[in-house]
C-alpha cells in the first residue's frame, strides 16, 4: 500500500484504543452501555448512531486530570479476528469480560487466544459480581487452569471486579486501562495527515456510501482526502462519535466520513493527503498491489469436488459481511460449502432475486436489512429462499443447519442380523421355504436380505414369512431356530448364509 511521508515533528501521547471481547452472555455490550452513559458527558450520548462503532470517554486519571479512552463496538473476536488478518491493528488494550456467575466459557477461551495472537495488553474484567451465583475466586481458579494467569494468581494480567449492571468497580476498571495505556506509551505525531483503519462502512441510500474510522496517526481536517485501498473520499462531511459536524479530529478519535467513491473494506488502512492530486495518485498504486495479490490469491482454490451452494449475502454494515463469511468457511466440508455468487450492503433488491434466479439452489441471507416489495414477489414466483435475519448466530445457525440438509447422501448398508441355513424345504417359482439358525443380531418378518455362499454375495431377497416352532413370528432373536418363507430369484441351498440389512442414509 502506499503509504505518506511523514514530516519530523513532536510526538505526543496518545489516549488507547480499547476492544471488549468475550462470551456473548457476560456482558459485554451492558458494559459498553454503562461506561459510554456515564463517562460521555455530552447531553446527546443516548443518541449515538448505531454504526459509529466506535466512541470516546473522559475519565480522570490518578492526579485527577481528564483522559480519554476510545472504545470500540464490535461484534466480537469474530470480526477483530478478521480484521487483524488485514493487519488493521485497530485495538491497543483488550478487555476480556468473564461472567463471575457462569465462568470460563469456550467463547472465553477463543477470545482470550485472539487476544493473546494479537500480542497487546490485556485487562480481565471479572462482571456479574452483583449476582447471588457470582462465585469470583472460583471465576479466577478457572481463567488460572486456562492459563490466563491474572495478578497474584501466579501472573501479570491485572484485572478489575466488577457489576456493568450497577457500575459497581467500573471506575476501577476505567483506572486499570489508564495504567496500562501508560505503561505501553502510545504515542502519535498530530503534525502529519492522518491515518488509521477502516471500522465500518455502510451505504444509505439518501447520504451515500459512508465509513467510521479510528485515526490511529496525526490529525484530520476538514479539506483533506482520504484513500482506503480502492476506495477513495473528500473531507466536506466529518462528524465526531456523537454525529455532529466537526473541523479536525485528533488521534485515536473515532470519525465518521460521508461521500466515498466506493464501500472501503472494513480492517483498511487509510490515508488522509493535504491534496487531491496526491491522493489520487496514492489510490493508482494502491489498486496495483491489489490487482497483484488478487492473482496470487486465485490459486488458492478448495476442494474441487465438493458441492456448491450458491449464496447471496446482504448486511446493513460491510463489518457484518466479513463476520458472516469467517462463519461460513468453518461450516465447509469434504462435501459441500457455500460459494458467496454476491454480496453487498443494503435491502434485498430485484437485481439480487435475478442473479439468484439463474441457479435455483441459490440462497439470499439479510442481516439487518429489509427485502423489498417486487424482490419478494420475485422470489416467491422463482422458488428462491430468501431469509432475514437480526441476530447473527440465529443466522449462521440456519446457514449451519441449510448445509447438513443439503450435504449429498450416501445410502450406507448396515447389518441389523445372521443366520445360517441348515435346511431346504420347498421351491415355488420364486419363493423358497428353508429352515436356520440366527447367528447373530435378529430377522424380522419384512426384512431384506443378503445370500452369501463361502462368504461372496450371489443373490439378494425378501423375508415373507417366519415361524418359531411352527407358530408364525414377527421376529427371531441371536440363538434361536426358524422357519423361513423367502422371495428371491436365487437357489438357497444347506449352508448358506442370509444377512438382514438396512439402508441408511449417511
Amino acid at each position: 500500500m502506499s503509504t505518506h511521508t511523514t514530516h519530523t515533528t513532536n510526538t505526543t501521547q496518545r489516549p488507547p484504543v480499547v476492544v471488549i471481547m468475550g462470551h456473548i452472555d457476560h456482558g459485554k455490550s451492558t458494559l459498553l452501555d454503562y461506561i459510554r452513559k456515564s463517562n460521555v458527558v455530552d447531553t446527546e450520548a443516548g443518541g449515538i448512531t448505531q454504526h459509529i462503532s466506535a466512541y470516546e470517554v473522559t475519565h480522570n486519571d490518578e492526579h485527577g486530570m481528564p483522559r480519554r479512552i476510545t472504545f470500540l463496538d464490535t461484534p466480537g473476536h469474530e470480526a477483530f479476528s478478521k480484521m487483524r488478518e488485514r493487519g488493521a491493528e485497530v485495538a491497543d488494550i483488550a478487555i476480556l469480560v468473564v461472567s463471575a456467575e457462569d465462568s470460563v466459557k469456550t467463547q472465553t477461551i477463543e477470545a482470550w487466544q485472539t487476544i493473546h495472537t494479537s500480542g497487546i495488553p490485556c485487562i480481565v474484567a471479572i462482571n456479574k459480581i452483583d449476582r447471588p451465583g457470582a462465585n469470583i475466586d472460583k471465576t479466577k481458579m478457572d481463567l488460572a487452569e486456562k492459563e490466563i494467569y491474572l495478578e497474584g494468581f501466579g501472573g501479570d494480567i491485572p484485572y478489575a471486579e466488577i457489576s456493568a449492571k450497577t457500575g459497581q468497580g467500573i471506575d476501577g476498571l476505567l483506572d486499570v486501562i489508564l495504567i496500562a495505556a501508560e505503561l505501553a506509551g502510545f504515542t502519535c505525531e498530530p503534525a502529519t495527515p492522518a491515518s488509521g483503519f477502516v471500522i465500518e462502512s455502510k451505504l444509505d441510500t439518501k447520504r451515500g456510501i459512508s465509513a467510521s474510522l479510528v485515526i490511529k496517526d496525526g490529525t484530520l481536517k476538514k479539506g483533506m482526502f482520504i484513500v482506503a485501498e480502492n476506495a477513495f473520499a473528500g473531507t466536506r462531511i466529518v462528524e465526531n462519535f456523537l454525529g455532529k459536524q466537526i473541523d479536525t479530529a485528533e488521534c485515536s478519535s473515532p470519525v465518521k466520513i460521508t461521500g466515498w467513491d466506493e464501500l472501503p473494506p472494513v480492517g483498511a488502512i487509510f490515508q488522509a493527503y493535504e491534496n487531491k492530486k496526491e491522493a489520487e495518485k496514492a489510490r493508482s498504486e494502491n489498486k496495483e498491489v491489489l490487482k497483484k495479490t488478487k492473482m496470487i490469491g486465485a490459486t488458492a482454490v478448495g476442494n474441487e469436488e465438493a458441492k456448491r451452494v450458491p449464496l447471496v449475502i446482504k448486511t446493513d454494515v460491510l463489518g457484518t459481511i466479513d463476520a458472516i463469511e469467517k462463519e461460513i468457511n468453518k461450516m465447509a466440508n469434504e462435501k459441500v460449502l457455500y460459494k458467496v455468487v454476491q454480496k453487498g450492503v443494503g435491502a434485498v433488491t430485484e437485481v439480487d432475486v435475478k442473479l439468484a434466479s439463474a441457479d435455483k439452489d441459490t440462497l439470499i441471507a439479510g442481516f439487518n436489512v429489509k427485502v423489498d416489495g417486487s424482490a419478494a414477489e420475485l422470489a416467491e414466483k422463482s422458488g428462491i429462499i430468501i431469509q432475514t435475519f437480526d441476530i447473527i448466530y440465529k443466522l449462521t445457525d440456519w446457514l449451519a443447519e441449510t448445509l447438513e440438509a443439503r450435504r449429498p447422501r450416501e445410502e450406507v448398508m448396515e447389518t441389523v442380523g445372521t443366520a445360517k441355513i441348515l435346511k431346504v424345504f420347498s421351491k415355488t417359482k420364486e419363493r423358497q421355504v428353508v429352515g436356520g439358525k440366527v447367528l447373530q443380531g435378529r430377522l424380522t418378518s419384512d426384512a431384506n436380505v443378503r445370500i452369501l455362499r463361502r462368504d461372496f454375495e450371489i443373490g439378494r431377497g425378501k423375508v415373507v414369512e417366519l415361524q418359531q416352532g411352527k407358530v408364525k413370528s414377527r421376529e427371531v432373536l441371536e440363538e434361536s431356530e426358524f422357519g423361513m418363507l423367502i422371495e428371491t430369484k436365487i437357489d438357497i441351498a444347506q449352508g448358506d448364509t442370509i444377512e438382514a440389512f438396512t439402508l441408511v442414509s449417511k
